[in-house]
């Protein structure tokens, strides 16, 4: 299995394609004025609790105000607002909390007015972007994560993830942990901390308390609200979280952004360093990695899976719904039951890597094709956990009800990905006359082919959507044969998959766009 991260950078946006064997299973975005990203830490100024709510609302600098229930405010609140309270007005320059004297924890099902007052300033972290109309949902059980660990200020608990399955790697990790853990400071052990020794956990941790006391040294005198700790740069933190062993190359675009990546790979992977390779071929590279195409054809209403099935994916206020259908498929199999969990089986892989592709969340319901036998049923909902198991996002996954539904619900922690991939229909007026797309295009491409070779280019190149490059370049003579007769130039077409059905542009022989 071979797993490739294609970084693409432009002056506002970076945007990351994980690719698996080739095919997009992950599709992020990091946009430059993003200035509320999961794991930001914010001083923030309680507005008012709402009492029906068991919740308050919180200015953190957001155009709305966050979200913070009681659930999400931690039971060592209290030591929280005092420690707070003495770093913000410089009586606390000691932030390790070993001689912190702590206060009493809250109710576990306390009210949000008993604890929490209109105007006093609170530690809180984002743990949900702004979506649509709300804006983020916070908590003040602040942590921050590393490579291989994760800090928990404000707690003694020493937890081992869940996905290590290993009874004595669990042991050997608990100990190591303990014995360097800082007192009052709870860690959190990662997946990848698998068979990792004390002097790697160490380090990451220490890196961790440094990036703590960073935060608290912001606290004094800082502007209430405002940031105080921001969440690594998105490339490093989607390394941090998923870079492991099956990576076999990371492609950049961007010389500064390459160097930065190649540096942390030496930090945390020194001898993956190698896989990490700057991309300067002129063409795109999404193109040049076929990602453009793969997003044009995945985020439809509509996604073809093999053997003739397709999804249909819609969205709804409370929740998504996808359909299974066989489509007309070819029929091997022996029976109608065959038939339906062989595409049940394509349709579950498929849709685990939509859920991740668009970052789905919420409730999802999965209307599969009927099966009888439970026998399949049960292989089915197998299989679909199977294949959702390296989805990062918190998940559940219902069995199969009598209806053949099965119900997921997926966490959801900031935007989902929407790219519209439907293009306006290209028919339309050209030169004052109703004509149809391409042989409209095509005139208005020569005409402006026309104007541009009088200003005696030496060398022009083409770029336009595959479906008019074909239009232009297919057949005998060529429309471009017939350019080349005409006016004696040869003209380079490439094809770009990113581009809409009527866009276009001519570029010189360095690559600067003319037209």
């Amino acid at each position: 299995m071979d797993k490739e991260l294609i970084i693409r950078s432009s002056s506002e946006n970076v945007d990351f394609a994980l690719l698996k064997d080739g095919k997009l299973i992950e599709l992020q975005k990091d946009e430059g004025g993003n200035k509320f990203s999961v794991g930001d830490v914010f001083i923030a100024k309680i507005r008012k609790a709402v009492p029906g709510l068991n919740a308050a609302f919180v200015n953190v600098g957001y155009e709305k105000d966050a979200f913070l229930h009681y659930h999400d405010l931690g039971p060592k609140l209290p030591s929280l607002l005092k420690f707070t309270k003495r770093v913000s007005t410089g009586k606390l320059k000691d932030f390790y909390l070993k001689n912190f004297p702590f206060e009493k924890d809250i109710e576990k099902d306390g009210k949000i007015a008993d604890v929490l007052k209109s105007n006093q300033s609170l530690l809180v972290q984002i743990v949900k972007e702004p979506i649509s109309t709300k804006g983020p949902r916070i908590s003040s059980e602040l942590s921050i994560a590393g490579r291989y660990i994760v800090l928990v200020p404000f707690s003694n608990r020493i937890s081992i993830s869940q996905k290590i399955e290993d009874r004595e790697e669990k042991d050997r990790l608990k100990r190591l942990v303990k014995s360097i853990a800082p007192p009052s400071f709870g860690i959190i052990v990662r997946t990848v901390a698998q068979g990792r020794k004390v002097a790697e956990l160490d380090k990451d941790l220490q890196n961790l308390l440094s990036r703590w006391t960073a935060m608290c040294k912001k606290l004094y005198k800082a502007h209430h609200p405002s940031k105080v700790l921001g969440e690594m740069n998105k490339a490093s933190s989607i390394l941090r979280d998923i870079f492991n062993d099956t990576f076999t190359s990371i492609h950049v675009d961007d010389e500064e952004l390459c160097f930065q990546i190649k540096e942390y790979v030496q930090e945390i992977a020194p001898e993956k360093e190698s896989i990490v390779k700057l991309y300067q071929s002129k063409v795109p590279i999404f193109e040049k990695f076929g990602i453009e195409r793969q997003i044009k054809t995945s985020f439809g209403k509509t996604v073809s899976m093999a053997k003739g099935a397709y999804l249909v994916i819609e969205h709804t206020e409370a929740l998504h719904v996808i359909d299974v259908n066989s489509g007309n498929r070819s029929n091997k199999a022996n029976n109608q039951e065959d038939t339906a969990l062989e595409v049940n089986l394509i349709a579950a892989t498929e849709m685990a890597r939509q859920l991740r592709l668009r970052d789905m969340g919420g409730i999802i319901v999965v209307d599969f094709i009927d099966m009888t036998n439970a026998e399949n049923r049960q292989k089915l909902f197998n299989h679909l956990r199977d294949e959702m198991k390296d989805d990062r996002a918190k998940h559940k996954i219902l069995p199969p009800s009598k209806f053949g539904l099965i119900q997921i619900t997926r966490q959801r922690v900031r935007p989902e990905m929407n790219i519209k991939t439907r293009e306006e229909n290209p028919d339309g007026i050209i030169n004052g006359a109703e004509i149809e797309a391409p042989i409209g295009l095509v005139q208005k491409v020569t005409h402006d082919l026309e104007q541009l070779l009088k200003k005696d280019y030496k060398k022009l190149t083409l770029n336009t959507h595959p479906f008019i490059a074909a239009f232009l370049t297919k057949g005998f003579p060529s429309i471009r044969s017939k350019w080349f007769f005409e006016h004696k130039k040869w003209v380079k077409i490439l094809p770009r998959d990113a581009y809409t059905y009527l866009e276009y542009h001519f570029f010189d022989k360095d690559g600067n766009q003319i037209k």
